[in-house]
C-alpha cells in the first residue's frame, strides 16, 4: 500500500476542475433533508442540558435559599430536563427521517443520474 500515492491523489482531486454541479445539488439536497432535525436537535438539547442542569443546582442549594421546597423543585426541573434529554434522540430520528422522506424522490433521481453519467 503506497500511502503517498494515495495522498497525491487526494490532494490532485481537490485541485481538479469540478464539472459536478448535480454533486452539489446532491449535497445541497442531503443537507436540506437534514437540517431541520440537526437544528432541533441541538437546540433542544442543550435547552434540555441547562434545565436539567438548573434544577441540579437548585437541589443541591448553590441556587436558591436553601428550603425544602426549593430542594423539591429542583428535583423536579431537573427531572424535566431529564426526560427532555432522553427524548431528544428519538424525536431527532423522526425528523430525520420526515426530513429525508420528503427529499428522498429528488435525491434519489440526483444520484441516478450521476452515477448514469459515470458509467
Amino acid at each position: 500500500m503506497n500511502t503517498d500515492k494515495i495522498y497525491a491523489e487526494a490532494i490532485a482531486n481537490e485541485y481538479a476542475p469540478k464539472d459536478t454541479s448535480k454533486v452539489v445539488a446532491l449535497r445541497k439536497l442531503d443537507r436540506k433533508a437534514k437540517r431541520k432535525a440537526n437544528i432541533f436537535a441541538y437546540t433542544f438539547g442543550m435547552i434540555m442540558a441547562l434545565v436539567l442542569g438548573t434544577g441540579m443546582c437548585i437541589s443541591m442549594n448553590v441556587i436558591g435559599d436553601g428550603s425544602t421546597f426549593m430542594m423539591i423543585a429542583g428535583i423536579v426541573i431537573g427531572m424535566i430536563g431529564m426526560i427532555g434529554v432522553g427524548v431528544n434522540y428519538p424525536i431527532y430520528k423522526k425528523l430525520l427521517d420526515s426530513g429525508k422522506q420528503k427529499y428522498s424522490f429528488e435525491i434519489m433521481q440526483l444520484a441516478k443520474e450521476i452515477s448514469e453519467e459515470a458509467e
